[in-house]
């Protein structure tokens, strides 16, 4: 890209192809239309493998689509629980997780993720990370609950003990509306 001043969603794959080779374990804790999904996908290839979480049927299924379509379902596991219950999936190392919060776009903008199951599951993940593994969770705070569960998180990762994990807050000031942003954690050690 000849732009260096990505948006939310290209820096937060930025991030992730930096963070995953071919043969890595990834996270995607919010399925939603499976496009994160698709991309952790590509990137550990046919010897890694994607664990995918979404509460909503539809999420699952326009994942699964996706995925089939791209024929590469084959290392992609499909959840359908809350992402704060992925330690009863998943207790191997990952190289990297993705988190997208607030709702599933073009879905019911009724269901959107919260705080509480967002940091239990933040903490989770922050616990299965390699040394330089990334966690990376694009806010998406423009709709009710947004802000409370944004604070949540910004509270979370600036407490984390600095000489375990960096944490990067990235997000344009001078965009309408409150625009997207991105929190990065990676593992020092």
């Amino acid at each position: 890209m000849s732009n260096n001043l990505f948006n939310a969603v290209d820096f937060s794959h930025f991030l992730l192809r930096e963070a995953l080779k071919s043969g890595d374990k990834a996270l995607d804790a919010t399925a939603g239309n499976g496009h994160d999904t698709k991309f952790l996908a590509e990137l550990v290839g046919a010897e890694g493998r994607v664990f995918s979480f979404d509460i909503q049927k539809e999420a699952i299924a326009n994942t699964k689509k996706l995925l089939q379509e791209a024929e590469l379902e084959e290392n992609v596991e499909l959840i359908k629980d809350s992402h704060a219950e992925l330690d009863q999936y998943l207790n191997e190392e990952i190289s990297a997780a993705i988190f997208n919060l607030g709702y599933l776009p073009g879905g019911n903008k009724e269901i959107i993720t919260k705080s509480k199951s967002t940091i239990r599951a933040l903490k989770k993940a922050v616990v299965l990370l390699k040394k330089d593994g990334v966690v990376v969770l694009v806010i998406y705070s423009g709709h009710d609950g947004g802000d409370e569960e944004r604070e949540a998180v910004l509270d979370y990762v600036t407490d984390l003990d600095y000489k375990k994990y960096n944490v990067l807050n990235y997000k344009f000031l001078n965009q309408p509306g409150p625009p997207p942003e991105v929190v990065a954690i990676k593992k020092r050690n």
